[in-house]
């Protein structure tokens, strides 16, 4: 047993010590789900902004603000959220593996796959817990949806079709430079859709993807250094199953956001879908032929839900957790959409 797990252990029966490196507002949501757990004993916040670090240290209570993320991994802590710009996950989340810190991780974990792969990797190597932040996982409605594709009673999924139309862009520089953001709306939305589709289907690989990658309505050249705002990608997967995705950003879409999971099999439907252009609030409905059937609908609190299972999940076990390497596999979509889009045309 390592000096790490006797610490853990020895410290079992007592709250959790927690890391949060970027405390923006998502960093400051997530810790607000984490600490209502009732779990933590101990937390050490890290933003270079100061005036963002008083704000969560605030919130937090008895919180020790720490000013680089160097000093951070000396701190004694159990876990660490990380919400910095994309650029720096992978990175930080090796960092934090390697000193023996399980990890909660905003998307993306890594802006290709072989980032994911390297963390996932770091991950294994240290047996430490290490989740990312893909909160739609944990709507009521797309549990339902999946619980429901899982037992068969859609019959063979055929096809899915998945959407996030966003009518408003992100308000932060860092998300429109290429090399700090990965991409655009697939680095951004796109990840969600890849991630929801293969989870429900168990993480199925890729075999064949055409895409299309538009600025401002025209295609992106190989040798620009622009994000994408609106892109679309029709993905043949292992298992036969087509999978379309299409994103943007700032899309005249006549609301706030345009958000939809729908999955087709050979004995019926069901679709997670927002409502009311709504970010928050989703239904879920089965189709039976022309009938259409509700099964969930608002009230649904669960952005947070994804950090708050994550912290329970570390108090009881902070040990390597295999689940995580499906994320290899949508990764490696999206990767895929970048490189048959990079042209404008998709080959």
């Amino acid at each position: 047993m390592s000096i790490g797990d006797e610490y853990y252990y020895r410290r079992r029966d007592k709250g959790l010590r927690l890391g949060f490196l970027g405390v923006g507002w998502i960093g400051r949501h997530r810790m607000k789900a984490i600490l209502g757990t009732g779990l933590v004993e101990k937390t050490f916040i890290c933003d270079p902004s100061a005036e963002m670090a008083e704000t969560a240290a605030e919130l937090a209570g008895q919180a020790k603000i720490v000013p680089h993320f160097d000093d951070l991994l000396t701190e004694p802590l159990d876990g660490i959220i990380i919400a910095t710009p994309s650029a720096l996950h992978a990175e930080q989340t090796v960092a934090a593996l390697e000193q023996g810190i399980a990890v909660f991780c905003q998307k993306p974990l890594g802006r290709t796959r072989t980032e994911v792969e390297q963390a996932i990797a770091a991950a294994r190597k240290a047996d430490r817990l290490m989740q990312v932040d893909l909160s739609y996982r944990h709507t009521k409605a797309m549990s339902l949806i999946r619980d429901i594709v899982r037992k068969g009673e859609l019959g063979r999924i055929f096809a899915v079709d998945m959407v996030f139309h966003n009518a408003y862009g992100p308000d932060k520089p860092w998300f429109y430079d290429r090399q700090r953001s990965g991409g655009g709306c697939v680095m951004d939305l796109g990840i969600h859709l890849a991630d929801l589709a293969l989870w429900t289907l168990d993480f199925p690989g890729v075999s064949e993807v055409q895409s299309r990658l538009l600025r401002k309505g025209a295609p992106i050249r190989p040798d620009s250094n622009d994000v994408e705002d609106f892109a679309f990608a029709t993905v043949t997967l292992s298992n036969g199953v087509t999978l379309r995705l299409a994103c943007s950003w700032g899309l005249n879409a006549g609301r706030d956001a345009v958000i939809g999971a729908s999955f087709h099999g050979t004995e019926g439907g069901a679709a997670m879908r927002n409502l009311n252009g709504s970010f928050y609030d989703f239904a879920a409905e089965r189709y039976r032929g022309t009938r259409s059937d509700l099964l969930v609908e608002p009230p649904d609190e669960w952005g947070g839900r994804a950090a708050a299972a994550w912290a329970t999940h570390l108090a009881r076990d902070n040990s390597y957790d295999p689940a995580c390497e499906g994320l290899i596999n949508s990764a490696a979509v999206i990767d895929a959409i970048y490189a048959a889009g990079s042209d404008g045309i998709g080959e």
